[in-house]
């Protein structure tokens, strides 16, 4: 049986980092004159829509920032490529591996088989995933409670909505990002049964675009407000800065996914309207990781983060949200019965 645990709490300030993530494209790495294999660190492997998403792969790209400033070694990050296989994607890690990198982590579920097949052929690397459980004894899985993030995004949107409807816009319409739908809608009826939940899926496949383009965002986002959203809640990587931004445009509420999307550079324009988001520290997880193998006990197993190793949660950088009647005490009294168990969040 597969070792599961639910870590101690990851590095302060991880998320902050992102704010440098705003270059797009390319394939970076920091390797030196004089470094041999021995000296070379975390690598991560981006998922689609790359470095830039101020969302998931920046968050990632976070905690590699800030593995790389506090144990100064080597590191490097790779981007997709448009309509790759996983064949492409085992190429990638097992490249890294072959260069020395230690440990490698695939920043999305689109890695599993690919780092199945790897991970086999280099025993003697730690190999990371985010998203996805996979097996193997040189393999730690990354996994999160989103619905547990997304239930206090429910709460906050179930206060804030004037009209009584709130949207949700998921990226892909797959298990992952149903428990982002799930936890959401039942936090928006828990708090108030009168508030509808109009929710819409992108593409059926992350090969269609869902997590890479903003515009199908827009063009979702735009049609839940022509149905009377007030609040629209977006789960789609990239293609959420399309869904803040026709909520902006229209002066209703969005809430973010994955990094504090208040505070990121790019969506800076669009800020006021940005009412919260549904936090998941990937970059502490991805931190946690190059620490567990640069201190010699690697990590491997199911790794757990949720509201209670402060895995996962709730912004509240938009100084605004302190003006809605009792949003603050409703999102408290949620985090707490989640905690305590009192209050179990749906998956699906």
């Amino acid at each position: 049986m597969r070792r599961i645990s639910k870590l101690t709490r990851v590095a302060v300030g991880v998320a902050s980092l992102a704010l440098a993530a705003t270059a797009c494209g390319g394939t970076s790495s920091d390797n030196g004159d004089s470094g041999g294999k021995d000296d070379l660190g975390l690598a991560i492997a981006y998922d689609i829509g790359g470095k830039g998403d101020q969302s998931f792969n920046d968050a990632a790209f976070a905690g590699l920032t800030k593995a790389k400033e506090e144990f100064g070694f080597k590191t490097a990050d790779v981007e997709p490529t448009e309509g790759e296989t996983d064949a492409d994607k085992e190429q990638r890690l097992a490249s890294l591996a072959r260069q020395g990198y230690n440990p490698v982590i695939g920043v999305g579920f689109a890695y599993g088989p690919a780092m199945e097949a790897v991970a086999a052929k280099y025993p003697d690397t730690t190999f990371g995933i985010v998203d996805s459980v996979v097996e193997g004894e040189n393999v730690a899985s990354l996994v999160f409670a989103e619905e547990q993030a997304s239930y206090l995004a429910g709460v906050a949107a179930a206060k804030a909505t004037k009209s009584n409807t709130v949207g949700f816009v998921g990226g892909v319409d797959i298990p992952l990002i149903h428990k982002f739908q799930a936890g959401y809608e039942q936090g928006v009826k828990d708090t108030n049964a009168k508030v509808k939940v109009v929710s819409q899926y992108l593409t059926q496949t992350a090969e269609e675009g869902g997590f890479s383009s903003p515009d199908k965002g827009k063009a979702a986002a735009e049609g839940q407000i022509e149905k009377g959203a007030d609040v629209i809640y977006q789960a789609a990587g990239l293609s959420g800065q399309g869904v803040i931004e026709a909520a902006a445009r229209a002066k209703v509420w969005a809430i973010g996914v994955d990094s504090d999307q208040y505070n990121q550079e790019a969506l800076a324009g669009y800020k006021d309207y940005i009412l919260t988001s549904a936090l998941k520290d990937v970059g502490g997880a991805v931190y946690t990781l190059a620490k567990s193998v640069q201190d010699g006990k690697p990590l491997t197993g199911t790794q757990v983060f949720d509201l209670k190793v402060n895995g996962v949660g709730l912004s509240d950088s938009n100084p605004r949200m302190a003006e809605i009647p009792g949003l603050k005490e409703a999102v408290d009294k949620a985090k707490t019965g989640i905690t305590d168990g009192t209050i179990k969040v749906n998956t699906e």
